[in-house]
């Protein structure tokens, strides 16, 4: 497991590689967010932004998405994976924030995974980019690259994962250390080719270092 200081290391080598990073989901407010990473789940931020760009023109309000047939709306939606079930969750969610919130986006996590669709990752992603409040959301990036690195256990759940992140690092740093994690394995420790020969973070990474002795890095 990696020593407090190496994490500190990599938190130091991706604030180099990546100072800007930042939410990639194109939007104007919290509702927007809000819809966007529910339709986000198992699915790319680049094409979620295509099918938000007309559907936020159409779409303003709750009101607006419960104004419409639900096969409307799944037609608007229909090139994103999962799109019956949610359209589904989005008029139900909006339903929810009317009859509840007065139409607005809830600020508290507890209240925020009561919404159809929200779970505790579209939960942190909305405190932490919409309400600037310090949350930690675990994606597909950040857990492969924190257990890459050794940071967290293999067989550890997304929860013990965000967890042993938070613990780890600065509060202050939260929101941060997500963006720039997701960064760092969307455009650099990918999935399949991570540029392990060209890290910055090898010295210090559990599966580099397999990958090393392997003969499979060049350095």
């Amino acid at each position: 497991m990696l020593t407090k200081k190496q994490w500190e290391h990599c938190l130091d080598e991706m604030e180099r590689m990546f100072p800007e990073a930042h939410c990639e989901l194109v939007h104007d407010n919290p509702f927007e967010l809000t819809i966007a990473t529910l339709l986000s789940a198992q699915c790319t931020d680049v094409l979620v932004n295509k099918v938000t760009k007309s559907l936020f023109e159409k779409y303003k309000t709750p009101e607006d998405y419960l104004a419409v047939s639900l096969e409307e709306l799944q037609n608007d939606i229909r090139s994103i994976g999962l799109y019956r079930n949610k359209a589904k969750n989005i008029q139900a969610l909006c339903e929810k924030l009317l009859c509840e919130f007065n139409g607005e986006i809830p600020q508290t996590r507890e209240q925020l995974v009561t919404l159809p669709g929200v779970g505790r990752k579209t939960a942190n992603v909305v405190l932490s980019v919409a309400f600037d409040i310090p949350a930690l959301a675990v994606d597909t990036h950040v857990e492969r690259v924190t257990k890459r690195l050794g940071l967290c256990r293999l067989k550890d759940t997304v929860l013990e994962v965000e967890e042993t992140i938070m613990k780890k690092t600065p509060m202050e740093k939260w929101s941060k250390t997500h963006h720039q994690l997701i960064f760092f394995g969307r455009y650099h420790c990918k999935a399949q080719n991570p540029q392990c020969g060209s890290c910055p973070l090898l010295d210090d990474c559990r599966e580099g270092q397999k990958r090393l002795k392997k003969g499979l890095v060049k350095q």
